[in-house]
């Protein structure tokens, strides 16, 4: 079913998951939907493999960790979420240089944690992976203490940009 796109949110710099000067990383750009859902699009290449033809099994946890993480955004802009547990199983293998989405939700929150799940879709709409995460809600200045400005992180707006995204 398709959802509207409602906002796109920042990129930074350096992350693995979403820098976009890593010339290591990911690459993902990440779209809240009107159902309070987030979804990643990313093409992993084959710096991110495993075995050959297939995306690392860590790669695609930390896709999931970082965009069920990030669904607590959708709600306030100002908390982070920061690992307490991720379960993640693999129910097929996972093809690099293709688009892939990762689809989240937050299933569960309280004052200080929430809960979420989250699913890589393959181009054909086969789930590959599925994961669980629990989290704790934190504030950027009690994570890092790197001065996180505009200049690290920040909305990079596409021509690309889906206005609908099939979920």
């Amino acid at each position: 079913m398709k959802q509207h796109v409602k906002n796109k949110q920042n990129n930074s710099k350096m992350c693995f998951v979403c820098g976009i000067e890593n010339s290591l990383g990911l690459k993902a750009s990440f779209y809240e939907l009107e159902n309070d859902e987030l979804v990643a699009i990313f093409t992993p290449k084959d710096i991110h493999q495993s075995y050959p033809g297939r995306l690392h099994g860590g790669i695609a946890s930390t896709i999931l960790d970082e965009t069920i993480g990030r669904a607590i955004l959708i709600k306030d802009e100002n908390i982070w979420g920061v690992t307490l547990e991720l379960n993640v199983k693999f129910k097929k293998p996972v093809p690099y240089d293709e688009e892939l989405k990762v689809v989240c939700k937050i299933t569960k929150e309280t004052s200080r944690t929430f809960e979420g799940e989250g699913k890589i879709v393959l181009p054909n709409g086969d789930i590959a992976v599925i994961a669980e995460g629990k989290y704790f809600k934190m504030s950027v200045d009690k994570i890092t203490d790197a001065d996180f400005t505009e200049d690290q992180w920040f909305k990079l707006k596409s021509e690309n940009d889906p206005k609908e995204i099939d979920v």
